[in-house]
């Protein structure tokens, strides 16, 4: 609060920004409470804010809030808040943990800390700041032995928890995503237990806490290393806000509750004073005392604070068009000034702008826990962290003058097993979790790639053209029927079957698609069932037209009346029977036990394999075998009536259809089961997209080579059989 009236002073005394105008400012204590900040936030955001005294000066414009210095805006750091969508009008003046969790990440692999440990606070800011950490970290090579969440009103038994992992485990160093008060709670908790010796890597959030590091009475935090916001000096500000002779000259009581406090005093007129206390007199010196209040350790929040008002001021100056004066006219709105914030670099003092997200670039100084002989601890600066340099440039470090856990000297080790000198071996690894595995070389578990069919991949984009390829032509083959319904060839055989068999193969080339891509519980489910329907779907109309066929050839016996039975709506009624049962077997199937994702870590030593397990092995044949049960009727079928008279008879390009078809998925399933990771896949595609293909050229192609290119021969005459025999 004192660093930002400073600041607001100070503009209001300059005659280069702002010249002529006076900032304004009202001021909330929250109490540390989350819900009383959003109240009053909330109550700003909306001109809700309750009315205060009236100042000396009066206002010349109306009393709008045009921005909100936020409570903990200027050291909120957790990436969430770099979401535009979310936080439009969201800026701050302290990095992203997006960079913090980068730069812990590559500290760690710079000392060759391969087995790690890590600790977080269960919140955004510990939760984001770590899967940022955990991710980096495993593209560098390192591992991970435990990750666990911690927040200070745990349950003594969920702490307790905490602690034994940690005494369980082998790793030495362990990175500590945590703000002050959860490191408070933790630490003493671990001095019980005399924890001491582990290396600490720590985010900004407690390693450069003063009050943390005087409390640490068992040296359980000695030696740790860690990034810290870079120090910053502002001229007159640690005199203004150590100058309280404002605060007694009005008259307010916080003024002898604070000064008593401080000075472990009491004025005569107090009504708490006791005769054994020692009087306060008002005149004691405030430059001798060392606590919370005259530590200026935390002069780089203050210095973010100063910023942020002066980034405001800047934003306000380039709307107000200022240069000698303003002008006085213009009407402000809070947006404009976040969106002139936004896009605006004010340089002042400390240089600070924006990017597209709203922050500052990220700079940290590592800082280094040195104890001195009187028990204290220093904040050694021993190097800087850059993110605006070349990658090869972001951390620069002085080794010679760090200080490790237990004051040692020496670089801490903490890898997966150290090497074996010559003639030994070593048995003192631990073994990989699931998703890493073990990489000699490197001396470190390493994270297996996840690998399944991709749209992105050139396999996945030729399977994926395929398909649509044959979408199009069924499509392109269902318009020339459509034009050409009436004539002879189309209506011979139930047109109507014709063009729901056109549909399901349509159906059947885009099931394909179901298959590509990372499995997910909706995609596991849909593509094996939408495979199995559609199939069916496709195979009963094919079966349909063979029994159309054998039963008009039956039809032309004496006295025979077998169409009767087998009419239209017969047709109709046998598809959808046999539709219905496949459907049925489905349902049960995805009741019962449906297919969902799966990573299998045995196929591949490095690699994770995303598949579809098949949930009931036995529901997945039973839709398979019900498909091929019917394919295999209808090639007998289609089969027996092949040499039926007639020009054109359709029973004979049925059963090359059903042959392919048949052909296809009994060699599919050896070389499904055969074929290791994605390619099982490509090959289940493989097999449909063939299958589908058979079917649409044996059964419709013929046609439209005489529809478009032998008209002649489209006549119901040559259809039966009747055309004028040619002269030889």
């Amino acid at each position: 609060a004192q660093a930002m009236i400073f600041a607001v002073e100070e503009i209001n005394n300059s005659t280069d920004l702002l010249p002529g105008i006076s900032l304004g400012y009202k001021m909330y204590d929250t109490c540390g409470s989350v819900a009383r900040s959003v109240r009053a936030a909330l109550a700003l955001a909306n001109g809700n804010e309750a009315v205060s005294a009236p100042s000396e000066e009066q206002c010349t414009k109306p009393a709008q809030v045009q921005a909100i210095i936020g409570e903990a805006s200027h050291f909120a750091t957790c990436a969430c808040l770099s979401d535009k969508t979310k936080y439009p009008s969201f800026l701050r003046t302290i990095p992203s943990d997006y960079y913090q969790s980068r730069a812990l990440a590559q500290l760690v692999k710079h000392f060759g800390w391969t087995w790690v440990g890590a600790i977080r606070t269960n919140d955004d800011y510990g939760n984001n700041g770590m899967a940022t950490f955990t991710e980096t970290a495993q593209q560098l090579g390192i591992c991970l032995e435990y990750s666990v969440p911690f927040f200070r009103t745990d349950s003594p038994d969920k702490i307790r928890k905490i602690i034994d992992i940690i005494k369980a485990s082998t790793s030495k160093v362990i990175v500590a995503f945590l703000s002050y008060l959860d490191m408070d709670v933790l630490k003493h908790e671990m001095s019980k237990h005399n924890m001491t010796g582990y290396q600490w890597v720590g985010s900004e959030g407690w390693i450069f806490d003063s009050q943390t590091a005087e409390t640490d009475r068992h040296h359980i935090l000695d030696g740790a290393i860690g990034l810290s916001i870079p120090k910053a000096h502002v001229s007159g500000m640690r005199e203004f806000i150590l100058n309280v002779k404002p605060l007694n000259s009005s008259g307010h009581e916080i003024f002898t509750e604070f000064w008593e406090t401080l000075f472990s005093c009491k004025f005569k007129q107090s009504e708490s004073s006791t005769g054994n206390e020692r009087e306060c007199t008002g005149h004691e010196d405030l430059t001798g005392v060392q606590n919370g209040f005259t530590d200026m350790s935390l002069m780089p929040i203050f210095n973010n604070v100063y910023k942020g008002v002066y980034a405001v001021a800047h934003a306000l100056h380039s709307i107000l068009g200022c240069n000698k004066t303003c002008q006085y006219k213009v009407q402000l709105d809070p947006l404009t000034v976040s969106s002139t914030l936004n896009v605006c670099k004010p340089t002042f003092r400390d240089e600070v702008y924006f990017n597209q997200n709203g922050e500052p670039p990220a700079k940290y100084e590592i800082i280094n826990w040195q104890p001195k002989e009187n028990g204290f601890v220093d904040f050694v600066t021993v190097g800087l962290y850059d993110a605006s340099l070349p990658a090869d440039k972001h951390l620069k470090l002085q080794n010679n003058s760090l200080v490790w856990a237990q004051n040692s000297k020496q670089v801490p080790v903490s890898v997966c097993s150290e090497k074996c000198p010559s003639g030994t071996h070593s048995v003192t690894c631990v073994r990989c979790q699931p998703e890493f595995w073990s990489n000699e070389r490197r001396d470190a578990c390493v994270k297996k790639e996840a690998e399944f069919l991709s749209y992105e991949e050139i396999m996945g984009v030729l399977l994926t053209a395929t398909s649509l390829f044959g979408t199009c032509m069924t499509v392109g083959v269902a318009v020339i029927f459509f034009r050409h319904r009436k004539s002879p060839i189309v209506r011979a055989n139930n047109s109507e079957l014709s063009f729901l068999l056109l549909f399901s193969l349509t159906l059947c080339f885009l099931c394909s698609l179901t298959f590509i891509g990372r499995p997910s519980d909706w995609s596991c489910m849909l593509r094996h069932t939408a495979f199995g329907i559609t199939f069916v779907l496709c195979i009963s109309c094919v079966l349909g037209k063979t029994m159309v066929v054998l039963m008009a050839f039956r039809a032309t016996l004496p006295g025979s009346n077998v169409m009767k039975w087998f009419g239209p709506v017969q047709q109709r009624l046998s598809v959808l029977a046999f539709t219905l049962i496949q459907v049925v077997i489905c349902i049960l199937w995805l009741s019962i036990s449906p297919p969902f994702p799966f990573k299998n870590f045995k196929q591949f030593k490095d690699k994770i394999i995303l598949e579809c397990a098949l949930g009931s092995a036995l529901g997945f044949w039973a839709v398979l075998g019900y498909i091929g049960l019917l394919a295999i009727l209808c090639f007998i079928l289609a089969f027996l009536a092949r040499k039926l008279p007639d020009n054109f008879n359709e029973a004979k390009f049925i059963t090359f259809s059903m042959l392919i078809f048949c052909a296809v998925w009994i060699t599919f399933i050896p070389a499904y089961v055969s074929s290791p990771g994605k390619f099982s896949v490509a090959v289940e595609i493989f097999a449909i997209l063939a299958s589908s293909f058979g079917l649409l050229i044996c059964t419709f192609i013929p046609k439209c080579y005489i529809v478009l290119l032998k008209p002649e021969q489209n006549t119901k005459k040559n259809m039966m059989g009747r055309a004028t025999p040619k002269l030889l």
